[in-house]
This record gives structure tokens, C-alpha cells and sequence, in this order.
């Protein structure tokens, strides 16, 4: 990952770099890598977020109906 700082400007190039990591999901992955996870508790984490993204999904297609 790459940030190019312009005119010494590092905290604008701070938060550009904070912005991408964000984005690309580093942080929550390393929050999750701080502790282990056993494989049960992970499979059902992961089985939880799908059906947040599922829920998520038909939220809007309701909204966007008009429902």
C-alpha cells in the first residue's frame, strides 16, 4: 500500500493511508488476529455477518420497491 505525501503534508497523508487500510479491512483484521478464534466460534461469526449482509440486502431491495 502506497501514499504519496505532497508539500511535508504527512497528516494529510496520514489520514489518506488510515483511509485505505480501512477500506481494504486491515484493521478489523488485525482486531480479529489480536486473539485466537476457535474454529467453531469462527464459523458461526462468519455464519452471523452473512446474514447481516442477507438482511442488509433485502432492507434495500424492500426500500428501493418501496415496500
Amino acid at each position: 500500500m502506497q501514499v504519496l505525501v505532497r508539500d511535508n503534508n504527512v497528516d494529510q497523508a496520514l489520514r489518506a493511508l488510515k483511509k485505505k487500510m480501512q477500506r481494504e479491512g486491515i484493521f478489523r483484521e488485525m482486531k480479529l488476529r489480536r486473539n485466537y478464534e476457535k474454529p467453531s466460534e469462527k464459523r458461526a461469526r462468519e455464519q452471523a455477518e452473512a446474514v447481516r449482509r442477507h438482511r442488509k440486502l433485502l432492507r434495500k431491495r424492500m426500500d428501493r420497491e418501496g415496500y
